[in-house]
């Protein structure tokens, strides 16, 4: 597999206004994706996982500002580039599907043209071809009379139905990477699992990368080749989703993990003590010392770094430090990594 995209060191941060106050959304966070691949990220709300997802697309909220790193798509700097350019680039290449299907479509425009739009500016599809292209697209998200439904608005669909027409709309443009923003949440449980095969199949059928944002390790688990668990804005633990599922090294990942509900079993769910830090004011040391039932005294004090535990796998814990007792060298650098 070719490597598709690559993130080093990106920073995004809030600025409030006069520039009093600076939330380090994103801090220095790095990761690979190679193509067909698909990433989990995941972390409690608030730990910079959508605001990772916007900077990749440039569509970043107004006070939010990329103030360092590189985003490189299939050889091309990201960062820097106009938004005409990115105009160009989103729905062609990277596509986006968000949380709420009733946020990405109009209830103007007819569900025909909507799923239609990316195929014609981005691969000039007109006419005929451009009807049998959405007719095609709808029934490869299992829309069931695509015919009439493509003539529908989107208040005449289920939420199942309508997150697969975000779904269809993604796809419409021949993207190579696919941007799924907590795509799940609305979504009862048996529709859950229904477009998460779907995902999965068309993934196989396309080849397309797959970035999957969620607080689900469930979903992780089913449809994630890698892993990349976030607190405070950076990647604190990195590696393939057997690694941190089997042994995860870092507390955090303990702490998820532990708090994850499994089938058949009767032991008590662990909740994580605390908050997550305000990202204006985080504490000295590791951010998550407060909270963490390991924490050494010099967690307090001392940022950890970044340790390569296995191949392909990090971590950002003094306690990887000590089991592992040298630092990440440059033959380490693993498919996902966070600065």
């Amino acid at each position: 597999m070719s490597r598709l995209l690559q993130v080093r060191d990106l920073q995004t941060h809030y600025v409030s206004f006069g520039g009093a106050r600076v939330v380090k959304a994103v801090d220095g966070i790095s990761f690979d994706l190679d193509e067909g691949e698909t990433l989990g990220i995941v972390g409690e709300s608030g730990c910079g996982k959508t605001t990772t997802c916007q900077s990749l697309v440039g569509l970043l909220p107004a006070a939010a500002r990329i103030v360092g790193g590189s985003i490189v798509f299939s050889g091309e700097e990201l960062i820097g580039k106009s938004q005409r350019q990115m105009r160009r680039i989103r729905g062609a290449e990277i596509a986006t599907i968000l949380q709420d299907p009733m946020a990405s479509l109009n209830p103007l425009f007819s569900i025909y043209r909507q799923v239609g739009e990316p195929a014609y500016y981005h691969r000039a599809v007109h006419g005929r071809r451009l009807r049998e292209r959405v007719r095609e697209l709808l029934n490869a998200v299992r829309i069931p009379s695509p015919a009439m439904r493509m003539r529908e608005y989107a208040h005449q669909m289920s939420g199942g139905m309508r997150q697969r027409i975000v779904g269809a709309i993604a796809l419409a443009g021949g993207p190579r990477l696919i941007i799924a923003d907590e795509p799940t949440t609305n979504l009862d449980v048996t529709i859950q699992a229904q477009y998460l095969d779907l995902l999965k199949e068309l993934q196989q059928r396309t080849a397309v990368a797959i970035i999957f944002v969620t607080h689900n390790l469930g979903i992780v688990a089913r449809m994630c080749d890698k892993l990349a668990v976030m607190y405070a804005g950076k990647i604190v633990e990195a590696g393939s989703v057997r690694d941190l599922f089997n042994a995860p090294q870092h507390p955090y990942t303990k702490a998820l993990l532990g708090s994850m509900p499994r089938l058949g079993s009767k032991e008590k769910l662990l909740a994580i003590p605390g908050q997550p830090p305000d990202l204006a004011t985080l504490p000295p040391g590791c951010a998550f010392h407060p909270r963490c039932p390991e924490a050494l005294p010099r967690c307090a004090v001392d940022q950890p770094p970044e340790m390569a535990v296995g191949a392909g796998w990090t971590s950002r814990c003094w306690l990887s430090h000590s089991r592992v007792e040298r630092p990440l060298q440059a033959d380490d650098v693993p498919a996902i990594v966070g600065n």
